[in-house]
């Protein structure tokens, strides 16, 4: 219990203190924005590893696409993923939803790094508009789109129904998909106690092809992650 508090307290501090020290770039490139998330990326490892003694292991790095256009669709077990992957893909595009852009300071980084809101279950113009945002930051730029199709964290052992949004990205966007499976849960969870001395393991699977029917994508998505969540259990 100790450990867990010191890891929060260590944790929440550090991501305050380089929120604070980056409030600056507002006004500068948006890179340098982008370099204060790489770094809370990199803060969340080295507090797990300094408090929770936990091991991160990252699978499947020969797997990223190069030199062609594609998305990321991650699972989404905990807080960790938000953070670190921003450590493995070049300055990330983030779809969430729209309630984490109202937090004071930290929603300012989001809409600074160009992160998509989506408000979740309504019809409404930001959302009518999502796909020509995501189409203009992708074609306009050569940074990576990361969506989390459960739509919600999850707890290691549920296997929720990815959202249909996915889908669409996919067909509406005709890039390849970059699956990633993460078992952050297991030390992180959405609710309860985190556990030490294990280990978090990202695995970045075999790309998805352009071009498959979008029902057959997703879930072939579905099953591709799920599978190597089993596997990692």
């Amino acid at each position: 219990m100790i450990r867990n508090l010191l890891f929060y307290i260590f944790f929440f501090l550090g991501i305050i203190l380089i929120s604070i020290v980056f409030i600056p770039s507002f006004f500068l490139p948006q890179s340098i924005v982008i370099l204060g998330g790489k770094i809370m990326g990199y803060w969340s490892a080295i507090c797990l590893k300094i408090f929770l003694s936990t091991t991160i292991k990252v699978k499947g790095r020969e797997n990223i696409i190069l030199n062609d256009r594609f998305f990321v669709a991650s699972s989404h077990q905990s807080m960790f993923e938000t953070f670190f992957l921003q450590t493995i893909f070049k300055a990330p595009v983030f779809i969430l939803k729209k309630e984490l852009m109202k937090i004071p300071i930290f929603g300012w980084y989001l809409k600074k790094i160009g992160s998509i809101s989506i408000d979740r279950n309504k019809i409404s113009k930001e959302n009518l508009d999502f796909f020509s945002k995501v189409s203009e930051i992708l074609n306009y730029s050569n940074r990576t789109l990361i969506i989390f199709p459960q739509g919600t964290r999850s707890s290691p052992e549920e296997r929720l129904p990815f959202k249909k949004g996915v889908s669409r990205i996919y067909e509406k966007l005709k890039i390849k998909c970059q699956p990633v499976a993460i078992n952050s849960g297991r030390v992180w969870p959405k609710q309860g106690i985190l556990k030490s001395n294990t280990t978090i393991t990202i695995s970045i699977l075999k790309p998805i092809d352009q071009g498959l029917d979008k029902k057959y994508f997703l879930k072939n998505l579905e099953d591709e992650i799920y599978s190597e969540l089993d596997a990692l259990s």
